[in-house]
């Protein structure tokens, strides 16, 4: 079953239990494949659907640090409720051990030496880690890997 199907009998599932706060957060994330799909003129598959939510829980993140530090606490429990929505549609996250294996698989096809080939392990790595681990931390630690 797709991912766009997925969403779609969830908030019916939602609907139909009353869940005001899951249904909104599925609603969020509809409206976003929705605008997508109408400004692009394209129909959305499961690849480009963990782009888009994985950049919708970044942004999240983004919106939590901005509030808490704002003092805004009751705002940012939202935002971390509707990670924790968006969370259920991703694929499981990887462990520190399978980023590590990733990031070694990569230098060793690519024979990369230096941080000038970073670009090139990055660059196979990102389709692997897609809405399964935050791309800023696996560059630190592909940062590490090759200093």
């Amino acid at each position: 079953m797709s991912l766009k199907k997925q969403l779609t009998d969830a908030m019916k599932d939602a609907m139909r239990a009353k869940d005001k706060e899951r249904l909104g957060a599925i609603r969020l994330m509809l409206a976003e494949v929705k605008r997508i799909e109408v400004d692009e003129r394209i129909e959305i598959d499961d690849e480009r659907m963990l782009v888009i939510l994985d950049k919708m829980v970044k942004q999240r993140r983004d919106s939590i640090t901005q509030y808490e530090s704002a003092g805004r606490q009751e705002l940012a429990d939202i935002e971390i409720a509707e990670i924790k929505v968006i969370q259920d549609f991703l694929p499981a996250a990887l462990t520190e051990a399978e980023i590590a294996e990733l990031i070694q698989q990569a230098i060793a096809t690519t024979g990369a030496e230096s941080m000038r080939d970073m670009g090139k392990v990055m660059g196979i790595i990102k389709p692997k880690i897609q809405g399964r681990a935050d791309a800023g931390a696996v560059s630190g630690l592909i940062k590490k890997a090759l200093s």
